[in-house]
């Protein structure tokens, strides 16, 4: 079954890699790489219908569930982590699980993505509901853990979402919407953290991003819910602030500081020309659109 995988096919470019430049290399790597965004492209349609999903989600209170092994997994628990500093979520809203538990994010835990019912009990573990959205990820798109999870979350009426690079895959037949991507033979012939990795990462990119500017936490193209916990993120919200607003950097810093380093209140303060309290209030109404607001 292997062999009718396009992500395990040999690349008729690559067959004498090993004997090349290094700078041949690079730029054999570079095309191959270059193709990856035309091949997302296709899939537009079904990405779009995937953020649907999240967002509908999130408005019900629900959360966005990653799931996979190996790369694919890891990939989701990174764009997990990075929803709280860049969109100031609660941790677990958006949550990345990967085959085999945190141990298997920096090495291999063998035999974890062969284990179809592990991938049920994962989200048996994490209390899933039907308000959540679980997005399985698998290259091949017949990883027993991803399947094992998809169909779990299926049984108790959750929104589901695959994404793989292989078409007519078997986590596709599984889930609500199907995002597959060919992105073809690897220059590595099997070594899905490249194209195919590169595939998904940018997939998951679109699906947190879109879907936090669908709930509000994007003003304009500003990260308006950055969540300032380093001395880097507290500066870059008060050149937010100024951004948003035209106003300098002492009066961005003076109302940085009254609204609790709330950068969001800080901007419907400066707008509005109102307290931290009505700001809290007029967004709270806006359901926490900076625009609706105004």
């Amino acid at each position: 079954m292997l062999e009718q995988l396009t992500t395990e096919k040999r690349n008729p470019n690559t067959m004498d890699i090993d004997q090349m430049s290094i700078k041949e290399i690079l730029q054999i790597m570079n095309k191959e790489d270059q193709s990856v965004p035309i091949a997302i492209s296709k899939e537009i349609d079904k990405i779009e219908s995937a953020i649907q999903m999240v967002i509908d989600s999130f408005r019900r209170g629900g959360r966005l569930i990653y799931i996979g092994a190996g790369t694919s997994g890891r990939l989701g628990v990174l764009d997990a982590a990075e929803c709280p500093p860049t969109f100031g979520t609660d941790p677990a809203m958006v949550q990345g699980i990967i085959a085999g538990g945190k141990e298997a994010f920096t090495r291999a835990v063998e035999g974890a993505e062969d284990n179809e019912q592990m991938g049920g009990d994962d989200l048996k573990a994490i209390r899933l509901t039907n308000l959540d959205t679980v997005v399985g990820i698998a290259a091949s798109g017949r990883t027993p853990y991803v399947i094992g999870a998809l169909k779990y979350a299926k049984s108790i009426g959750a929104k589901t979402v695959s994404i793989s690079n292989n078409k007519n895959s078997i986590i596709g037949t599984l889930a609500d919407v199907a995002i597959e991507v060919e992105t073809g033979p690897e220059v590595l012939t099997g070594s899905t953290r490249l194209k195919a990795g590169t595939a998904q990462k940018l997939i998951l990119n679109m699906i947190s991003t879109v879907s936090m500017i669908g709930i509000g936490k994007v003003y304009k193209n500003l990260m308006v819910d950055v969540r300032p916990t380093n001395h880097k993120l507290i500066e870059r919200s008060k050149r937010i602030i100024m951004e948003a607003t035209g106003v300098d950097y002492e009066t961005a810093e003076k109302f940085f500081e009254e609204a609790k380093r709330n950068v969001k209140a800080a901007i419907t303060m400066i707008l509005l020309n109102c307290s931290y309290d009505e700001a809290v209030e007029k967004l709270k109404k806006a359901k926490g659109f900076i625009r609706k607001t105004l």
